[in-house]
């Protein structure tokens, strides 16, 4: 085999690969010498077919065959022997070849780049843990005790009001008439519920126990029944009665009404849940201040063709997001398609970058997924399609791409853990609310840091003029 460099450019690398024809050869013959044990042709009495007759036979699907795995072999030894590790799949192109000549092809790749780590020690972080906080446990006992409540009649005479329990009639006609579904009697209706059409609750709202109400509304245009979507409506509506929700003592009897014991191990449960979800919104916003200090410390060249790739998906998505009028995206309407492009591919650079940083890290550092951390992931996947576990387990079981994309996550997690555990990190008390404050305004911070950082751009020469 004959290596020939004709491209080196940063990561990018370009080689004219050359087989000898006779090594083709030798792998067909070899090839059809492991048919002629099994063939069975008529004529021929099974495994003593000629190497002659299988050749006229099965030659070309042979051939197809052989040089298949006769360039991928050659251009992983290639890449093997230049000590070269790709970043995506190379590109390879048969530039020459005939029946009884030489193979050649060529293989354009792109090179993972030479990544450096900081000293890990050196990074500083702050890890946010829980403040005790009562506030919040009897704020949530005081909304468990208001929906789980229940209803009264009103004693004094007063006029309804949102939230009111209403026992009405009503009946609804469309152009006079009667119609189907629209009349009802002893319904109890929440108003503010939005449970009948729009303006049909707060036309109740104001009148007494005993009064005869006309409502005038009408149904939206795409409501599901066809031949009532885009009508007026006009329902006659008696209000029987009038209740109001009268909120649940907070005592050991709500405590039991949600299956617990008492009171106290009502707190406590609460308080283990608010723990649950504060732990997983301090680790997040550990992670993410690492991330920045990561990025921060880093910098070196990273594959276009990964850069593009990931560029392509995150613009396809925001323009999804675009057509769907997804609040997320609003305020980048204002800014030019070249000013969203290249915040996009910003973005998109340092995903790579920080992507082939933990990799690298892991793979240097021997950082491995265990077997329970992956069943555990693969359990809980499943659990997210109910009465399809089996089916689930199943795909991922028969697809290693799919179970490979399950299991990167996991792999991320243990390197960052890798990384924690010699960064220098202080603890921080705080409540569960400082703690959604703080994860709202630092990405805004960490954006203008980014900015304030940024280097300006020279600005480019104009080109000469060209002949057409």
């Amino acid at each position: 085999m004959q290596i020939t460099e004709t491209k080196s450019e940063g990561l990018s690398r370009e080689f004219k690969i050359a087989l000898p024809a006779k090594d083709i050869e030798e792998k067909i013959s070899h090839r059809l010498k492991e048919l002629a044990t099994t063939a069975q042709l008529p004529g021929f009495r099974p495994g003593k077919v000629p190497v002659s007759v299988l050749r006229k036979k099965y030659g070309p699907s042979v051939m197809g065959e052989i040089l298949e795995r006769a360039v991928n072999d050659s251009s992983q030894q290639a890449l093997a022997e230049k000590g070269l590790r790709p970043a995506m799949q190379p590109q390879i192109e048969v530039t020459s070849f005939e029946d009884g000549g030489d193979l050649e092809y060529t293989l354009a790749v792109e090179l993972l780049p030479e990544i450096k780590p900081v000293d890990f020690s050196k990074i500083k972080l702050q890890r946010m843990t829980a403040k005790e906080d009562k506030k919040a446990i009897d704020e949530a006992l005081a909304n468990l005790a208001k929906s789980h409540g229940s209803s009264a009649p009103v004693k004094e005479k007063r006029k309804t009001k949102s939230g009111d329990i209403l026992t009405i009639d009503f009946v609804g006609r469309i152009d006079g008439k009667e119609f189907a579904g629209g009349k009802a009697e002893g319904y109890e209706l929440t108003l503010g519920s939005n449970t009948f059409i729009p303006g049909f609750e707060d036309q109740l709202i104001g009148v007494n126990a005993g009064d005869e109400v006309t409502v005038n509304v009408s149904f939206p245009e795409n409501y599901g029944a066809e031949e009532l979507s885009g009508k007026a409506v006009v329902f006659d509506v008696t209000v029987h009665e009038i209740k109001e929700q009268v909120e649940s003592a907070i005592d050991d009897e709500l405590a039991k009404k949600l299956g617990l014991e008492n009171l106290d191990t009502l707190k406590k449960s609460i308080a283990e849940e608010r723990g649950k979800e504060f732990d997983q919104l301090a680790r997040m916003h550990l992670k993410r201040t690492l991330l920045d200090e990561l990025a921060e410390a880093h910098d070196f060249e990273v594959p276009e063709k990964l850069l593009e790739q990931e560029f392509e998906q995150i613009w396809a998505q925001y323009e999804e997001q675009k057509k769907s009028n997804n609040p997320d995206v609003a305020g980048e309407e204002d800014k030019s398609e070249e000013e969203q492009k290249a915040e996009f591919r910003d973005i998109a650079e340092r995903r790579i970058r920080l992507g082939l940083l933990l990799s690298e890290v892991g793979r240097s550092n021997n950082v491995q997924i265990e077997q329970e951390d992956l069943n555990k992931q693969l359990m809980a996947e499943a659990r997210r399609h109910p009465g399809r576990e089996q089916e689930v387990l199943e795909h991922y079981k028969k697809n290693p791409q799919a179970m490979e994309q399950l299991s990167a996550p996991i792999f991320e997690e243990k390197v960052v853990d890798f990384i924690l555990e010699q960064a220098t990190i202080t603890d921080k008390a705080v409540s569960t609310d400082d703690l959604m404050k703080t994860m709202q305004e630092e990405p805004a911070k960490s954006q203008s840091k980014a900015k304030a950082k940024a280097k300006p751009k020279p600005k480019a020469k104009k080109p000469a003029k060209k002949d057409k």
